[in-house]
């Protein structure tokens, strides 16, 4: 599947994602043109990361819902994405959606930057993100920091020093940023 060079409707979008020789491509519609969600092998390790210290978090605090990786795609207003990492709590969908693309937007999505992605999508995929009431996080491996956006509040940046909190979609949740990471 190419990158659409000209806007395209959800329809047609949906209609091709699920064409035989796009089977195994993940792709995103955002703005009205298609993107094929490509990573690094690093950017990975850091979702699968995050990935797992939620998860963790989850287990230890009995906290109910589901985590999904780079497979997991969502709709988000008209748009659909793949984030890194995202977490739907049980409450608001009692089972998890055998759907290609969730129709509920995640409580929480996380978006690690690679080499590949263009932040002006990135920028696009955060207002939707807010719009439809979940919080963000955007990792940035270059800088081991995190932008964390939440609906009504302003950006917080969280470097290698801090922690991330869960905030009201994962209350009691406290991560070290440095634990994102590898190195």
């Amino acid at each position: 599947m190419a990158v659409t060079t000209q806007p395209i409707t959800v329809e047609e979008f949906e209609r091709l994602a699920i064409e035989a020789e796009n089977a195994d491509r993940r792709v995103e519609f955002v703005g009205g043109e298609i993107s094929e969600v490509v990573s690094n092998n690093y950017s990975s390790l850091v979702a699968n990361q995050i990935s797992f210290l939620i998860r963790l978090y989850l287990m230890q605090q009995n906290v109910e819902g589901y985590v999904t990786g780079a497979d997991g795609g969502y709709q988000v207003g008209e748009e659909r994405y793949i984030p890194d990492v995202a977490f739907v709590a049980k409450a608001r969908q009692p089972q998890p959606s055998h759907e290609t693309y969730n129709p509920l937007a995640p409580d929480l999505a996380v978006e690690v930057i690679s080499p590949s992605d263009d932040l002006n999508v990135l920028r696009v995929k955060v207002g939707n993100y807010l719009a439809a009431g979940t919080v963000v996080w955007v990792v940035r491996p270059e800088t081991k920091s995190v932008e964390v956006y939440a609906p009504g509040q302003p950006v917080r940046r969280v470097s290698a020093d801090g922690a991330l909190d869960g905030g009201d979609v994962l209350p009691g949740l406290s991560l070290p940023v440095k634990d994102f990471f590898p190195d």
